[in-house]
């Protein structure tokens, strides 16, 4: 079964870290770009953070650069953001996808996890 799975939400004071995972399985993980997308309530899903299959070339939106950062294990078929300085306004579901594109846009992702949820308190 081709899937993503998301794990490490959950609650934190602001100013605090959480590390989210999102693992792969029944694909070809080392050929995909990932991106790890978010949803806050009301909002529209925005993408915060990608990486390249391969070379490991990273992109942040403006609002987490500094303070998130993506990385991947391919071996492992693993991808992971690590999240510090969380703020209030970083609450949101947090999913991971699969894409053969370089892209923001969740249009251009072919493989999605159910997502996790991180809140953070003020």
């Amino acid at each position: 079964e081709v899937q993503l799975v998301e794990s490490g939400g959950g609650l934190v004071q602001t100013g605090g870290s959480l590390r989210l995972s999102c693992t792969a399985s029944g694909f070809a993980f080392g050929d995909f770009a990932i991106g790890w997308f978010r949803q806050a309530p009301g909002k529209e899903r925005e993408g915060i953070s990608l990486i390249s299959s391969r070379d490991g070339t990273t992109y942040y939106e403006s609002s987490v650069e500094g303070r998130f950062t993506i990385s991947r294990d391919n071996a492992k078929k693993s991808a992971y953001l690590q999240m510090t300085g969380l703020k209030p306004e970083d609450t949101a579901i947090y999913s991971c996808a699969a894409g053969k594109l370089w892209s923001v846009y969740p249009r251009d992702y072919d493989i999605w996890g159910r997502g996790t949820q991180v809140t953070v308190s003020s």
